[in-house]
């Protein structure tokens, strides 16, 4: 069984014939005949990477997905189906006998052509239309949440219905039908017919039909959908768009007749107003419930749109300029259902908005084509401030038609815009700056699977429409894919926009984080952009903007600030857009009108959002005035008091996994430095932040900044545990004293380490307090000595004072740890040297402790006793002869008598003891120690 799969089972069979794409291998397993009632294992030969594998043997299936090597079978937008007729209503259809009878009394079962999708509604419900019996046409609905259909009305004869809408309860139904016979004329020659005509049905139970319009332009119908969570109310709001340009706005009440008889309230006194006149493209937010519309403005497109509401009359709030003139143009509906009756003509104007409730509005549209050697399309993102034009080569393509590309919003993060057969680009709305934060594909990469360019797919928002198949999709990043892709892609613009993509969109999973960890282990370091470095910030901004939506421009998403490189295939440019008018009352609108303009009121201070929220430079000058201050006096600063507070704060609420999950040991160490960064990374943030955000509080700030660098050291600790895992390391590696011998895969542990500490320092961030001592421990293990101590005086390596207690205490006094010993205890930092001194019995250490109590004796006599006058002691018969160290013991000693401070805390410290060090290491530098 090769790795990652287990054994197949079979029963009976001789052999087994694993099926895989053309091109590929073909593999046959010998399977050995079984006796046994039980399905019996067989090993599967070693295979290379790179199979989808299905193995199928009577009614059971086996699937194997192994990474690949060369291609791939999935692609990196994938098109999930949510409704196809076939599928979801033609069983129901010819199960309850609404279809055509043939010949031996059945129902048979509809052709595409005569069932068709008419709309999609605010809550997934899909309306349908198909021919019944005796001639009749039929509209349906079906639920996607509970999976039934309901037919909700029969027209006696065969119409052409081009526009179907429903109201929430499904008591109101309203319609548009053309009116021609099938020859095209009218039904009565001898009496004007309008064209198209508009109905108002009750279906609850099926009772009155009123006309609303009857015109010889198309009109289409769409009533306003409450949220899922309103009350319902009396009256229902519907819009009618006619083709001659006017958007009517209808308020029907309704009243229960009977308990459960629903009917219009006044019929033909229904309140009419109009919405909009003159507008050349229209568009209808099923999700927002909003209307956006464009019109002509002295040759410029102006975007306007309009709030609808459940339980109150609707609003413009918006207005903003295209920058792009309408002239000419024929005018285009967009999700306002599919005209089955209705060529679509590339002449009509290409452009589609897309919402979120984070506060984002992108609006997208292609540009008239020039020629066939090259595309250009723009989105212009309103919480920007941003217009980005696109110019898309397409010699390379092996396509001879131009089709135009179609948009798509893909998560809350990007939006797709594909042309089939040439390119698929994904546009990071969040973050569009620099363009190595988008993906750009082409060719077999840019493939979207079942998407055939021949046909016509409309998108509607996140969803794609077959119309000519009936089918629904979810348009979806494949994760699979996505990360196959990463790993393969040589371009570092590829490499840094897949795994940006991967890390927002994947959300948190954690073993698509590990396989990104695990490919970031496999490459090299980048002179373009640190990796680490990337994801780390981009997995703190996922989770912080995930707790709220005003973080996005505060807090750093990328270590990037420009780039200047280019993405084979396509070119971008970006130019500043003018500032939307709002109407109506913004600041008291909540959910995404709140959230535009808080975005659109921060494009004011884009300059100095764009820089980072901390100053590395001014960050370090403060720390290393905090360390020095640790040495003088630690208590007597106020200012580090707090921030070792904050630090503990922070590190109490680590989460301490247990011995078995945490594979790297951790925050089982007190690192004042380290404690020092944490504690200042959150005192600036703070700062940062309540310049900002003011107005959420303190206390939720706190809470944000809190679980931000929380989320650092976790996400620190969570690379570094991923690193060991994937070398197979344990903890046991890390005792000084064992004489097991290094697997090489420690050494990529350890050059990973050196890279993440490379990054974290980079950007001036700390580190989970214990990672310097695994760090250098684990170089001891891997490094000869020579490279250990250039790494160390390099900075690469930092000596602490657990790892010289672990040196002192567990390595013996042999020569070559001796030797080692005192190669480390050379380079200790003062500090340090100060507390462990004590723990070894060596010359080195005593003449080590000897200087310091000389030093910490004279520096005082200097600042305490400057007016003191000293007279040396006489020579006694036991001294030294050597008179200058006789004349140092002897001052020394003077010293000690007079001193302020008796140094009782140096035990069997005086000045006999730094004369003896002393006098022994001379005698060790003269050669006569042993004489």
């Amino acid at each position: 069984v090769f790795e990652g799969v287990s054994a197949v089972c079979v029963e009976r069979c001789d052999e087994v014939t694993l099926q895989t794409p053309a091109g590929w291998a073909l593999a046959v397993l010998p399977v050995a005949l079984s006796n046994k009632q039980d399905p019996s294992p067989f090993p599967l030969p070693k295979l290379p990477e790179g199979f989808l594998i299905e193995l199928r043997y009577w009614d059971y299936t086996w699937r194997f997905v192994l990474n690949r090597v060369e291609g791939s079978l999935l692609t990196m937008l994938e098109l999930k189906p949510l409704f196809d007729v076939e599928l979801d209503v033609a069983p129901w259809l010819v199960s309850c006998r609404l279809t055509s009878l043939n010949d031996h009394d059945e129902s048979t079962s509809p052709s595409r052509k005569e069932l068709q999708i008419v709309n999609v509604e605010r809550n997934g419900s899909v309306l349908y239309t198909w021919k019944g019996t005796k001639g009749t046409t039929c509209i349906g609905i079906y639920d996607p949440h509970n999976k039934q259909n309901k037919l909700l009305y029969v027209f006696d004869r065969e119409v052409p219905l081009i526009s179907c809408s429903v109201n929430m309860e499904r008591t109101l139904l309203a319609v548009s039908i053309l009116q021609f016979t099938r020859r095209g004329l009218p039904m009565d020659t001898f009496r004007p017919v309008s064209r198209c005509l508009t109905l108002l049905i009750e279906i609850q139970p099926v009772n009155n039909t009123k006309v609303l319009k009857a015109v010889d332009s198309d009109v289409r119908v769409q009533f306003v959908h409450p949220a899922a969570d309103k009350r319902v109310f009396p009256e229902n709001h519907l819009l009618v768009v006619s083709e001659d340009r006017c958007i009517e706005h209808i308020c029907i009440r309704v009243v229960v007749e009977e308990g459960y008889r629903v009917m219009v309230q006044n019929p033909d006194r229904l309140h009419k107003d109009i919405v909009a006149e003159d507008f050349l493209w229209v568009q209808w937010d099923t999700e927002g419930q909003r209307l956006f519309y464009a019109i002509e403005k002295e040759n410029n497109a102006v975007l306007m749109c309009i709030q609808f509401y459940p339980d109150r009359n609707y609003e413009m709030l918006l207005s903003f300029p295209l920058g792009l003139s309408l002239t000419g143009t024929k005018l285009r509906l967009v999700n306002f259902g599919y005209n089955h009756f209705q060529e679509e003509s590339l002449e009509l104007l290409n452009l589609q908005v897309f919402t979120n409730h984070a506060g984002t509005m992108s609006v997208c549209y292609s540009h008239p084509v020039r020629n066939k050697l090259e595309f250009t399309y723009s989105i212009i993102l309103l919480h920007h401030g941003w217009k980005k034009t696109y110019t898309v080569s397409l010699e390379a393509s092996g396509c001879d038609c131009i089709s135009e590309p179609t948009f798509i919003n893909i998560g809350y993060y990007y939006v797709a815009v594909y042309m089939p057969g040439y390119f698929l680009h994904l546009i990071n709305t969040q973050h569009p700056n620099l363009a190595c934060h988008s993906l750009f594909l082409s060719g077999k990469d840019a493939k979207v699977k079942p998407w055939n360019h021949q046909r016509y797919m409309l998108s509607l928002s996140d969803l794609v429409l077959d119309c000519q198949l009936g089918k629904m999709y979810k348009a979806d990043l494949n994760p699979q894919t996505l990360l196959l892709f990463m790993r393969d892609s040589k371009l570092d613009c590829h490499q840094l926009a897949a795994m940006h993509c991967a890390v927002l969109y994947l959300q948190s999973d954690s073993e698509a984080e590990a396989q990104i960890i695990h490919w970031m282990c496999d490459l090299p370091a980048s002179g373009t952009f640190d990796l680490i470095q990337e994801f780390i910030l981009g997995t703190l901004y996922r989770k912080v903007i995930s707790e709220t939506n005003a973080m996005d421009k505060l807090l750093p998403y990328s270590s990037l600030f420009n780039w200047d490189g280019e993405i084979p295939g396509i070119i971008s440019s970006t130019e500043n857009i003018s500032q939307p008018v709002f109407g109506g009352k913004i600041p008291n609108i909540q959910g995404f009108w709140k959230e535009l303009n808080r975005n659109v009121e921060s494009v004011k201070n884009l300059e100095s959002l764009q820089n980072p929220w901390h100053n590395t430079n001014s960050l370090r000058r403060i720390k290393t005035e905090l360390c020095l201050k640790m040495k003088v006096d630690e208590r007597a600063n106020k200012h580090l008091r707090n921030i070792l507070e904050n630090a503990k704060k922070i590190l109490s609420k680590v989460n301490t996994c247990s011995s078995e999950q945490q594979v790297v040991p951790f925050f089982q160490e007190e690192d004042c430095h380290q404690m020092v960064l944490i504690g200042l990374m959150v005192e600036k943030l703070k700062e940062h932040l309540l310049n900002y955000l003011h107005y959420i509080g303190k206390k939720k700030i706190e809470l944000i900044v809190n679980n931000y660098v929380l989320n650092l050291l976790e996400c620190i600790r969570q690379i570094v545990d991923e690193i060991w895992k994937k070398c197979g390391l344990k903890s046991h590696i890390l005792c000084l004293s064992s004489g097991e011998k290094v697997n090489p895969a420690a050494f990529v542990a350890f050059h990973m380490m050196t890279r993440v500490l490379e990054a974290a320092e980079g950007l001036f961030l700390p580190l989970p307090p214990g990672y310097h001592t695994i760090h250098i421990i684990l170089g001891v293990r891997c490094l000869p000595l020579h490279t250990l101590l250039h790494y160390i005086d390099l900075g690469v390596l930092h000596v602490t004072e657990r790892f010289v207690t672990r040196l002192l205490e567990e390595l013996d006094n042999s020569k070559t740890n001796e030797s080692f010993k005192f190669s480390i205890v050379t380079r200790i930092p003062e500090a340090i040297g100060q507390k462990i001194s004590h723990l070894w019995d060596h010359p080195t250490s005593s003449s080590c402790i000897a200087r310091d109590y000389v030093e910490t004796l004279l520096r005082n006599q200097c600042t305490q006793q400057k007016s003191k006058t000293f007279f040396l002691r006489e020579q006694t018969t036991f001294e030294s002869e050597f008179l200058p160290l006789t004349y140092l013991a002897r001052f020394l000693m003077e010293v000690e008598d007079h001193a302020l401070n008796s140094f009782e805390e140096q035990e069997n410290v005086d000045a006999k003891f730094v004369e003896k060090v002393a006098l022994k290491q001379t005698l060790t530098l003269l050669g006569l120690e042993n004489e």
